[in-house]
């Protein structure tokens, strides 16, 4: 049965789990499971963008990745390095708009550089928005609200009566992307892993116990299929929802 687009979510982030232990399964090293799980990154934006979503979030890097092992994480750069450059024409050409959100200052310059190059490209783009996780947690990033809210009151240029959640909404790493609707984690644990806290307070939450690198178009639709059933009450009644489909 084809997907209504009516009941499409808007905006679907992914945490990508799984891709050591589908390694560590095959006898492989924890790498090869990463260099797999890029090939999943390929395929599922694409079907995204074929499908229609709006905006595709992906959890690539946490905060706390960078106490992996130091061979892992400059493994981690290198594939994403590699992705920059390999996905850059399919990202203009299909008129995909690029973000990166997280502590991107501490990315080595080799990423950091090409990355922002190709976010600064792509900026104009409407087709859909990929945003790329990085050296991302949300507790980090309710911080670094904090601070800069206390630090414009501080400076006379905000009122503490005047901070709200459309307030916060404008301050996050991810503000201007839609309202978080579909939350995916892979590899069968059910946590949000410091990922996206404030975005995903009325989010649909899907798991599925596919690791990341076996996850593909079909596992998409099958998430995609599932949130079109739920029923989205936003603390309403089902009552109310039929008086006011709206």
């Amino acid at each position: 049965m084809p997907l209504d687009p009516s009941r499409l979510p808007r905006h679907v982030a992914i945490i990508m789990d799984g891709n050591g232990r589908w390694a560590t399964a095959r006898g492989l090293e924890r790498l090869a499971g990463h260099r797999k799980g890029a090939d999943s990154v390929r395929d599922v934006t694409r079907a995204a963008r074929e499908i229609g979503l709006k905006a595709l979030t992906l959890y690539a890097f946490s905060s706390q990745n960078w106490s992996r092992p130091p061979d892992e994480v400059l493994g981690l750069m290198q594939l994403l390095d590699e992705f920059v450059h390999t996905e850059r024409a399919e990202i203009l050409d299909h008129d995909i708009r690029l973000r990166a959100v997280g502590e991107i200052d501490r990315l080595p310059d080799f990423v950091r550089a090409p990355l922002l190059e190709l976010c600064a490209v792509s900026a104009g783009n409407r087709g859909m928005i990929l945003t790329l996780a990085l050296s991302y947690g949300g507790r980090e990033s309710l911080v670094d609200v904090t601070r800069r809210l206390c630090a414009a009151a501080a400076a006379g240029e905000l009122r503490p009566d005047d901070v709200d959640e459309e307030t916060i909404d404008r301050s996050l790493w991810t503000a201007g992307l839609p309202s978080l609707d579909l939350l995916i984690r892979t590899s069968g644990e059910q946590r949000l892993s410091n990922f996206l806290l404030w975005e995903s307070a009325y989010a649909e939450l899907w798991f599925t116990d596919v690791p990341w690198p076996d996850f593909d178009r079909s596992h998409l639709v099958a998430a995609l299929t599932d949130y079109a059933q739920r029923e989205r009450r936003f603390g309403k009644t089902s009552a109310q929802l039929r008086e006011s489909p709206t």
